[in-house]
């Protein structure tokens, strides 16, 4: 039932809605194919906004998901979603269909629930990873930035990571995180890679970034950066004393290397046969390519051609699986966590919606108290001596306080008895 005292909470959590391409329905090569590249996403986003008329959105993109969070009037339901993926630049009729039959759908309390647990590790492919919050936080910023989200993804984006802070702090589900990052370096390490290896680093972004970082913090010292926008690379390569070129120079490098590591954001393979022979430069020796982007920046043929050993997202999944099994034990702390955070987050819309309908009423209050003094008992007080007049002036000046203060205070505390009685 509508509580029609405050219908704009009640339809700010209705509305809001998500929906998820996640590794539990497609693989990593489909989930990439969803992937957004910097130099069209906003328009994209814009014009599926215009097309569904969705009032806000936010839009998510991991090497293990892509999440569209937003907010609209209508339901979505089947021919919502199929609207949906009609309008989403897909580059197959199959891929669509897949899409619309096999996306993950979620609104209200249930869309509030699955962002938190996205948002707090527990959703992911790799439970405990702590880079998820950075790209929720990335996610909304540029959401933000670009004018395609509004106040109510704001509220609770601003909850979502309230919430994960909270569980990565009062549970155990973060200690010795094992994230894409840490596998992919666990996996290495299995591998005996010596500290002297030459490492070749193919894009700049978070992953790659953390990924750079991790081996500098582990003994590993001979980097060679190549990064579509040389500025982005020059930055890393400073940071952890390394060479750095642009992508389009990649052909020029001559000086062979031990151990690759890419993750871009690019939808076609951009480590090419060509490539990785003119970067092999005739050395026989088994090299080592880790390939953690979606959809793999790596030509799978090289595999066939030359003596690779390939350390990627996929390959990682089984681990994924025994880490989940690791910390299932926190689930249910984690969950509770989650939950509690629901509620709190029904109260504060609640007493936000009270703040928003009452905000008026210190005019008001002003206005009728300029009317009584200055319009209908104007006559009566001027036959007032100076200190009547100091009197009434502090018994007013009173009365509109507790006029402001008491209904906000009243309606507060009930409707946190409405919310605790639920």
């Amino acid at each position: 039932m509508q509580d029609h005292s405050f219908g704009t909470f009640v339809t700010v959590i209705m509305n809001t809605h998500i929906i998820a391409i996640t590794h539990r329905n497609f693989s990593p090569g489909e989930i990439g194919a969803f992937h957004l590249g910097d130099d069209r996403r906003v328009q994209v986003l814009n014009e599926l906004k215009i097309v569904l008329g969705i009032q806000e959105l936010l839009y998510l993109s991991t090497c293990n998901r892509v999440e569209f969070i937003f907010i609209s009037e209508q339901e979505v339901n089947e021919k919502f979603v199929r609207k949906f993926f009609t309008a989403f630049p897909v580059k197959t009729v199959s891929l669509t269909t897949r899409a619309i039959s096999s996306a993950e759908i979620y609104s209200g309390d249930e869309a509030l629930r699955h962002i938190f647990s996205v948002a707090s590790s527990i959703d992911s492919m790799v439970v405990g990873e702590r880079e998820i919050i950075t790209q929720v936080r990335n996610a909304f910023e540029e959401a933000k930035d670009s004018g395609i989200s509004g106040d109510s993804i704001r509220l609770l984006i601003g909850k979502t990571i309230e919430t994960a802070k909270k569980v990565y702090t009062d549970t155990a589900i973060a200690r010795n995180p094992v994230s894409v990052v840490s596998l992919a370096y666990r996996k290495m390490r299995e591998l005996k890679v010596n500290l002297d290896s030459r490492f070749i680093l193919i894009g700049s972004g978070v992953t790659n970034t953390a990924m750079a970082r991790y081996l500098k913090k582990h003994g590993y010292s001979k980097f060679v950066i190549f990064n579509r926008t040389l500025e982005n690379a020059a930055k890393l390569a400073e940071e952890i004393s390394a060479e750095s070129f642009s992508l389009n120079d990649i052909f020029n490098y001559k000086k062979g290397f031990d151990v690759i590591v890419t993750c871009t954001a690019s939808n076609d393979v951009v480590i090419t046969r060509e490539i990785y022979h003119a970067l092999n430069n005739g050395e026989t020796a088994k090299k080592l390519v880790i390939d953690l982007a979606v959809p793999n920046d790596l030509d799978p043929r090289i595999t066939e051609d030359y003596q690779v050993n390939l350390i990627a997202v996929n390959n990682l999944q089984q681990v994924a699986k025994e880490n989940l099994e690791e910390r299932g034990k926190e689930m249910e702390n984690c969950r509770g966590i989650i939950e509690e955070s629901i509620l709190e987050f029904h109260r504060e819309m609640r007493q936000r919606q009270v703040e928003i309908a009452m905000a008026a009423v210190p005019q008001k209050v002003k206005e009728i108290r300029d009317t009584a003094v200055n319009s209908v008992f104007a006559k009566e007080i001027a036959q007032l001596d100076e200190e009547s007049k100091k009197i009434l002036e502090q018994v007013l000046n009173y009365v509109e306080k507790k006029y402001v203060s008491v209904p906000m205070k009243m309606a507060r505390e009930i409707l946190i008895e409405e919310t605790e009685n639920k």
